[in-house]
């Protein structure tokens, strides 16, 4: 059974890759969004911008291709895609039983790059909503991760240092924020933690 350390008051988990096992389905729905603009977005970059807000990925990929688009309305596109397909997300079962176990024992938060009307269909969806003491997204700071501000902010509603918090990612954006925070971080990529999903 986990069993965080001694000094943590609070856990901080990412949702996408993290709480859920969405990151294939939101691949599905960039792929079909961006190709339908005519650009081409391969698995090896949505992974590497994993934790970065939708319409900052869309300005990238526009600006890198040529192509002129309106990066809010491409990103509620995008998001609509996701949405639609959201019947085949599942939990990460190991890191929402964390989370389940955790309810009542220490704070719990969610610090996510995904818009806030997404993240609460998710956790909706996995059976998690209401669990959590604080929900952080990106509508909710003006950096993103790799900028520790999405976890500073979550720790500041939670009310605890950051240095008593443990956050769970899954992706090298978030594990790095997580660090630039001063917390504890677990890659529930790295010991079988996460999904075996790709």
């Amino acid at each position: 059974m986990f069993e965080p350390p001694a000094a943590t008051r609070a856990l901080i988990f990412d949702c996408d890759g993290t709480l859920a096992d969405s990151m294939p389905v939101h691949f599905r729905a960039w792929r079909e969004t961006l190709g339908g603009h005519g650009i081409p977005f391969t698995e090896d970059r949505f992974y590497a911008l994993g934790g970065m807000p939708s319409d900052r990925i869309i300005t990238l990929m526009s600006d890198e291709h040529g192509v002129d688009l309106n990066a809010s309305e491409v990103a509620q596109e995008k998001e609509r895609a996701f949405l639609r397909l959201l019947g085949a997300v599942r939990p990460v079962e190991r890191v929402v039983a964390v989370a389940r176990s955790e309810r009542g024992r220490r704070k719990l938060a969610v610090a996510s790059g995904g818009f806030r009307w997404v993240v609460d269909k998710q956790l909706a969806h996995i059976g998690a909503d209401g669990w959590f003491d604080a929900v952080v997204t990106a509508e909710d700071t003006q950096r993103h991760k790799p900028h520790p501000d999405v976890f500073l902010e979550a720790a500041r509603r939670l009310g605890v240092a950051p240095a008593e918090c443990l956050v769970f990612e899954d992706a090298d954006l978030g594990v790095e924020a997580a660090r630039r925070a001063g917390m504890a971080v677990i890659d529930v990529r790295r010991d079988g933690w996460g999904s075996s999903s790709v």
